[in-house]
């Protein structure tokens, strides 16, 4: 179900809170009047938020304010917040096509939370820990990836970052929910995407 974590005590990097805000581009009060008021950051100059990207923020005030803004000002937000993700998050350096960027997906997003201190992802030994869901990788066909994305983040925002991701190799890739399978908006755990080009 999106918006509520899988786990509690989870947090998420400052760089990657920040694409609440940079996904509104023109509009930064409204994102910022949002994560504030979940206690996010800081009141920085012309009322935009400040937001110390080596910090590290709740995952539940965080999704709290996605849900905040699906509800306050719209999903279409949600969609150009995760197109802001791969601009704001760390990303291992082994992306080089549609494929590699795809799966990348689910190991940024385990470098970027923590849960007890600890990284999710320890870049040296490979070892992905879990307790926050997955961005999952099949590919049936040479130009056909499937991504089952079960973790509580929005359905919208997990389109925003495959559309990103796929695009960055292939500009005419085609991204489209699987309304056969389970969906967050219906209150699954999960939403499937089928990325062709």
């Amino acid at each position: 179900m999106q918006f509520k974590p899988f786990e509690a005590g989870v947090e998420v990097n400052g760089q990657t809170v920040y694409a609440i805000v940079d996904g509104f581009k023109m509009f930064k009060r409204i994102p910022s009047q949002i994560l504030l008021a979940e206690g996010i950051g800081q009141l920085g100059a012309n009322d935009v938020v400040q937001i110390d990207p080596l910090a590290w923020y709740s995952q539940a005030a965080w999704l709290r304010a996605f849900e905040r803004i699906a509800k306050e000002v719209g999903t279409i937000h949600l969609y150009a917040i995760g197109a802001k993700i791969p601009e704001n998050a760390k990303f291992p350096p082994s992306v080089t096509d549609v494929a590699t960027a795809i799966q990348a997906i689910d190991v940024a997003y385990h470098m970027n939370h923590r849960a007890g201190g600890r990284v999710l992802f320890d870049a040296v030994t490979g070892r992905m820990y879990e307790g926050i869901g997955h961005y999952g990788f099949a590919q049936p066909g040479p130009r056909h990836i499937v991504s089952r994305c079960e973790n509580p983040y929005p359905c919208d925002f997990d389109r925003g970052i495959i559309t990103t991701m796929a695009r960055r190799f292939e500009k005419t890739a085609l991204i489209e929910h699987d309304d056969s399978q389970p969906c967050r908006q219906r209150g699954d755990d999960s939403c499937t995407y089928s990325v062709t080009w």
